[in-house]
């Protein structure tokens, strides 16, 4: 038996691909150590814990998350996927991300569920609804204490200070913050009078400070709102699941408040802008009307219609005449080809043949034309076509004249 012998780069290959089609989007935690960062600025190193320790490679390109400097001795836990380098025959992850062990444990929850409702279309532009350019009445979930709320009214009374504003007070940290935070947005949703548009808003702080606009209950509630919101959780460098599946993040709630509603005398700054441009346009267009009607109230035609109306009659006459002529030429050329087609005809013609001393035969019964002395038999009963007139006939010789083996009858 033949054996299927592997040379050491086709194993390799098949490692490979075992390894990097089965190893890809995990998460693992350890120790760096053997650090080394060549002039390419691509990072290479060991990832450890207590009994193992597998070899990893961070690709310039990859510092995303916070710059984090890299030491010996540092715990991290990475996103990456299992490769092969082919040359030493090794294995190795390939660190997508890279975050300090602290927070790790959150960080690795937050991207996997930011995953999942990215994947269920919680994300997708097309669910996002429109924020309404001047509204009446504007929602608010916050923390009825503390600078946020502050700021949101102050900003909301100095832009519109006759706009409505209700606030449905939570806790923006904690453990009972999630049902708090999404309750109030579907108590917002089921009001007789709802807001048109919500703000749901808390000042910066840590991951785990800003992690109940993380949560699952809060996004689900954000995403089936029929009221458009605003989420303006954190700094501006901040960012939660609440802000992906909102209907527009503001960077700050300061700038929530200044987006939602508009500045009142900038709005009527713009109206008496668009006012000015309208009436300018309307003149525009009015001046080119007028200017118009002057040219067709001095043209010939409304000036002297009876004349115009006269000269076109004649117009009607001279056509009529012309068609006339050549209709009249046309019936001429048509009948001199109609004669010099009869002429023709009239050659072909068989009775033009027959006045010249030719006869046609056909069988009395039949009417079968006779071409050839083989077409008839003894006794056949035939008709021979005159120019003028015809005979019946009994056949009673058949055959070429004078030729031996002539047919004779009576």
């Amino acid at each position: 038996m033949e054996k299927n012998i592997l040379s050491i780069t086709e194993l390799t290959k098949n490692i490979k691909s075992i390894l990097e089609g089965n190893f890809r989007n995990i998460w693992v935690k350890g120790e760096v150590s053997n650090l080394r960062i060549p002039t390419s600025g691509h990072m290479y190193f060991t990832l450890k814990d207590e009994t193992s320790q597998i070899k990893a490679v961070m690709f310039r390109n990859r510092f995303a998350f916070g710059q984090v400097q890299l030491v010996d001795g540092m715990k991290v836990v990475v996103r990456g996927h299992i490769t092969v380098y082919e040359p030493r025959g090794e294995y190795q992850i390939s660190i997508e991300e890279l975050v300090p062990a602290g927070v790790g444990s959150l960080y690795v929850a937050l991207e996997q569920l930011k995953e999942r409702l990215k994947k269920e279309g919680l994300f997708d532009p097309g669910h996002k609804k429109p924020i309404p350019m001047i509204p009446q009445c504007v929602g608010i979930v916050t923390s009825p204490t503390g600078a946020v709320i502050k700021d949101i009214l102050n900003i909301l009374t100095r832009r519109f200070y006759n706009i409505e504003v209700v606030i449905f007070p939570v806790r923006v940290q904690g453990e009972e913050a999630p049902e708090e935070i999404a309750q109030a947005i579907k108590e917002f949703n089921i009001l007789a009078k709802k807001p048109e548009v919500l703000i749901i808003a808390r000042g910066g702080g840590s991951i785990e400070d800003l992690w109940a606009f993380n949560t699952e209950i809060v996004a689900r509630a954000i995403f089936h709102s029929q009221i458009p919101i605003i989420s303006a959780v954190g700094h501006e460098t901040d960012f939660t699941i609440a802000d992906f599946v909102a209907d527009l993040r503001a960077p700050t709630p300061s700038a929530a408040a200044e987006l939602v509603v508009k500045n009142k005398q900038e709005l009527n700054a713009t109206l008496n802008s668009l006012t000015i441009r309208l009436k300018n346009i309307m003149k525009g267009q009015l001046s080119h009307i007028s200017v118009r009607f002057q040219r067709c109230h001095q043209s010939p035609i409304f000036l002297y219609p009876e004349q115009n109306i006269l000269q076109f009659q004649q117009r009607l006459d001279d056509a009529v005449n012309t068609l006339m002529l050549l209709n009249s030429h046309l019936m001429e050329q048509n009948k001199a080809k109609l004669q010099n087609w009869t002429v023709r005809l009239d050659a072909l013609s068989p009775l033009n043949i027959l006045s010249r001393g030719y006869s046609i035969t056909s069988k009395l019964l039949t009417g079968e034309i006779i071409k050839d002395v083989s077409c008839v038999e003894m006794n056949d009963e035939l008709k021979i076509r005159l120019y003028q007139g015809q005979i019946i006939a009994r056949a009673v010789t058949v055959g070429d004249s004078g030729k031996e083996g002539s047919r004779e009858g009576w």
